[in-house]
């Protein structure tokens, strides 16, 4: 493996615990394995946002948000009726007699992603495979699609959580290694870590990492509802004084990356993981172990610019947060970028569909606008395009006491389109 550029010694003296390092302790002097971490080459989007990552970009431009009643989905008789949620646009992109709806959407990102990167039949053949979702195919088995006549064979396939990979790897021709991830909402996120895993462990020289949720199913909704997680407002203001609950969305996205890059590309610096061992259903009011996780990146890396943090909307999740972030920078803040004000919480596709949003804007040289009148965390302000070679960081964290944390770092050199 190689690449076009060498890593920085001032990253280099300050990397000890990265997957992609050799390090002999904290302090000590370190040796990266390669030459470089591993670059973004591909994006692919799927949201209330629209299809495509180019839609997406468009639709951050707007002041409001697209989330409407669930009437306009399941009906005036349901009884989620008058809660609102994030649902994808285009019912019938995802109706196939094959694939269940999961698979066909993350069949879609994967597509997009793998032609962002121009990536031939030739490299797709040993490209690892990596697909995270927190539901799987409950869409259309809990309850059926409208429109979808399945085939008979395909019964048992369209209830398994690997279908979505299989139906990606037998339309790209991947051949490489394959992992499912269902690790609840940081299942997008976590599968990213894995693909960096596998390409660290030189097991493939490049992957794509999917991930897919479709909750808005009437028998999970009606198990959010009997949990209290559920908003019953129409606008969403994660760390506002009024949070009183997650608006669920649908998403699906991919990230095609590898061990080859320029200067211009986005790196893939590491992916950090801890759990609290404490609660089976809310992050603890102190952050349990996340701020340990935070502390541990800033030693490896340096400060972020710009956290995305999870903030789904909770007051347990905004309360915890807000705690977490005191404790991890207890002087100088980096800023926020809030993207479930615009997305709503798609569950184990949020941290890779809201990774992927981010990107896209920072290879314009941009970030995501803020929606109009949000709240911040204390001390925390609105993000602003990073400097060439800063640190992003991007939280999830599932239920039962799972934190994960991706930290990506700007092009080192401003990308072409923003010179």
């Amino acid at each position: 493996m190689h690449n076009d550029f060498p890593l920085e010694k001032s990253t280099i003296s300050r990397d000890p615990a990265c997957w992609f390092c050799v390090a002999g302790g904290r302090g000590a002097a370190t040796r990266c394995r390669i030459n470089t971490h591993p670059v973004i080459r591909g994006l692919g989007a799927l949201s209330v946002l629209g299809s495509g990552v180019a839609a997406h970009l468009s639709a951050c431009s707007e002041s409001t948000s697209r989330f409407r009643p669930l009437a306009g989905l399941l009906g005036n008789d349901s009884p989620h009726a008058r809660l609102h949620a994030a649902w994808i646009d285009d019912r019938r992109a995802l109706i196939h007699r094959m694939w269940s709806p999961a698979s066909m959407a993350a069949r879609l990102v994967a597509r997009e992603a793998a032609s962002d990167a121009g990536w031939s039949a030739a490299d797709l053949r040993d490209t690892a495979l990596v697909v995270g979702t927190s539901r799987g195919n409950a869409a259309g088995w809990l309850s059926p699609w409208p429109g979808r006549r399945p085939f008979r064979t395909m019964a048992v396939s369209n209830t398994i959580h690997n279908e979505p990979a299989s139906a990606i790897s037998i339309d790209l021709g991947i051949r490489g290694p394959g992992h499912v991830q269902a690790s609840g909402c940081s299942a997008g996120l976590d599968a990213l870590g894995v693909a960096l895993m596998m390409l660290a462990a030189g097991k493939a020289p490049r992957a794509i990492v999917a991930a897919v949720d479709l909750p808005l199913v009437p028998a999970l909704l009606d198990g959010y509802t009997a949990s209290g997680l559920l908003s019953g407002r129409s606008r969403l203001d994660p760390y506002g004084p009024d949070c009183d609950g997650f608006i669920p969305g649908e998403a699906a996205a991919a990230i095609a990356i590898e061990t080859t890059g320029d200067a211009a590309d986005i790196r893939l610096i590491d992916h950090l993981g801890n759990t609290d061992a404490r609660n089976p259903l809310a992050i603890p009011p102190d952050g349990g172990r996340t701020p340990d996780m935070l502390e541990q990146a800033a030693a490896c890396h340096g400060d972020p610019a710009v956290v995305i943090p999870h903030a789904t909307g909770t007051a347990a999740q905004a309360r915890a947060e807000k705690a977490v972030f005191a404790r991890a920078f207890p002087g100088a803040k980096p800023s926020v970028c809030l993207l479930k004000p615009r997305l709503g919480h798609t569950l184990g596709a949020s941290g890779l569909v809201e990774t992927v949003l981010f990107a896209a804007f920072l290879r314009e040289g941009l970030v995501p606008p803020d929606m109009p009148g949000i709240t911040r965390p204390p001390g925390m302000g609105s993000a602003n395009p990073p400097v060439p070679g800063a640190y992003i960081w991007k939280l999830a964290h599932s239920l039962g006491g799972h934190n994960s944390l991706l930290v990506i770092q700007s092009p080192p050199s401003p990308h072409p389109q923003t010179t």
